[in-house]
């Protein structure tokens, strides 16, 4: 899927004004990348990436007073982050079981006894 029209403006307005983020609240980070993986974004994936790329960056100059900020919105988005990270797992599995089954189809992968195998390529490359 596409991200918006107005998402992807933004997104070409930051990387050529060259001007600082503004971060926004973790959890909210959180929360729409869970989103944005539910729906297959993978144009909003990278830019929360980009974002969250950022925010580690702007970590080393932090004041005690933004530090103590980023420890607040860190513990009030836990809860969103362990789910995020379940849900990144569960995404990773069904792409494993989506390459498998495509590997199978294609004849590079074959069931034995103790598991399942690469077949040999008719050229013995491998």
């Amino acid at each position: 899927m596409k991200s918006s029209p107005a998402g992807m403006k933004g997104k070409r307005e930051m990387r050529e004004s060259g001007t600082r983020w503004v971060h926004p609240e973790m959890k909210a980070l959180v929360v729409e990348a869970s989103r944005s993986l539910a729906r297959l974004d993978a144009d909003r994936l990278e830019e929360l990436a980009l974002s969250c790329q950022a925010l580690n960056r702007d970590l080393a100059p932090a004041s005690t007073k933004q530090r103590a900020e980023l420890v607040r919105q860190a513990r009030e988005a836990a809860g969103d982050m362990a789910t995020f990270s379940r849900v990144l797992e569960v995404t990773r599995a069904n792409l494993n079981v989506i390459k498998r089954l495509r590997d199978l189809r294609a004849g590079r992968l074959e069931y034995h006894p103790n598991g399942w195998s690469r077949t040999e390529t008719e050229h013995g490359d491998n």
